[in-house]
């Protein structure tokens, strides 16, 4: 009897079980591990997968925005992975060794929804990019060829430079990112010298509806509107945005907090897809397992939300029957 081939579908709806090509093949009876290491081998998965299985599901709004960031895809225990590299974690606080991905998000807040519409792997070695880089061809990508209405981007403060900044600038787009409290700024409009931002002094008024500042080696005239932002009584913020007519700390504040909503994606995909638990050596299969992933996170998404559920109870929910 002739097998059937491996398809991306089977090997998604896999990734809601478990992670390893060797259990997909103990409980296939249709194919091999060596059939389906051949098919991840084979298969040209790209980020346009995804959105092409997300685009109609997106709710657009000129009010919309753009989130970037970037997460680390845990490999710490392999030496022979290919586009593993030691780089910084957030979760980890330090250095780990692991697959670096970019992703791109749009979020309504109007809805309080969002989606994913773009990622990047990190991989210099390969193609000579930055994770600047990568942001910069998503945004590019986002105004010119998915032309998704947004009013403005928000990133960490990883990704506030001098360069990117005025892109996005450039594209007639306003961002709220927060600076490192190292960065070098001045608010006496040339009086003084430029000093450290945590170092400012700051009035009732000024920590009501922020102040205009110039960042040390932008263009003499370039101004933005400093926030300073109690996170929390152990953690400050210090957000700026070319957004002139912003004068409220509470609403620069409220635009920061959507930003959060990529750590969602990032702790979601992790938790529930798999993302992070390929344990195969060739940057092919592993580019083709993150797409897949993705893709089942985008598609938990969607029946989630029609559901009126969380991701959480719809992967748990699998298992409801059998628990009973």
């Amino acid at each position: 009897m002739k097998k059937k081939p491996v398809t991306r579908l089977g090997y998604c709806q896999y990734l809601q079980v478990t992670y390893t090509l060797t259990h997909f093949a103990e409980h296939c009876e249709d194919f091999s591990h060596d059939a389906i290491n051949r098919f991840l081998r084979g298969e040209r998965m790209t980020a346009r997968l995804v959105w092409e299985n997300v685009r109609d599901q997106v709710v657009s709004t000129p009010a919309g925005y753009l989130v970037f960031d970037d997460t680390v895809l845990d490999k710490d225990f392999s030496h022979r992975i290919e586009l593993v590299r030691r780089q910084y974690s957030g979760n980890a606080h330090g250095l780990i060794r692991g697959i670096g991905v970019v992703s791109c998000l749009y979020v309504n807040p109007e809805t309080d929804d969002f989606w994913l519409i773009d990622y990047r792997l990190y991989d210099p070695d390969g193609n000579g990019k930055s994770k600047l880089d990568h942001v910069h061809d998503m945004l590019t990508n986002v105004v010119h060829h998915k032309r998704l209405p947004f009013r403005a981007v928000l990133m960490d403060s990883w990704y506030a430079t001098k360069a990117l900044m005025l892109f996005i600038e450039s594209v007639q787009k306003i961002y709220y990112c927060p600076l490192k409290t190292n960065r070098q700024v001045d608010d006496s409009g040339g009086t003084r010298p430029y000093r450290r931002i945590d170092t400012l002094d700051w009035s009732p008024t000024e920590f009501e509806r922020g102040k205009i500042i110039k960042i040390r080696g932008f263009p003499k005239d370039h101004k933005v509107r400093l926030f300073r932002v109690e996170v929390s009584c152990h953690r400050t913020d210090w957000v700026v945005t070319n957004d002139r007519i912003q004068t409220s700390t509470m609403a620069a504040q409220e635009v920061c907090g959507f930003r959060w909503k990529i750590e969602q994606l990032h702790r979601e995909s992790k938790q529930l897809t798999g993302l992070e638990r390929c344990q195969c050596r060739a940057a092919r299969i592993q580019r083709n397992h993150i797409a897949c992933a993705f893709l089942v996170w985008v598609r938990l998404k969607e029946l989630a939300r029609s559901a009126g559920r969380t991701v959480y109870q719809l992967k748990h929910g699998l298992l409801d029957d059998y628990l009973i």
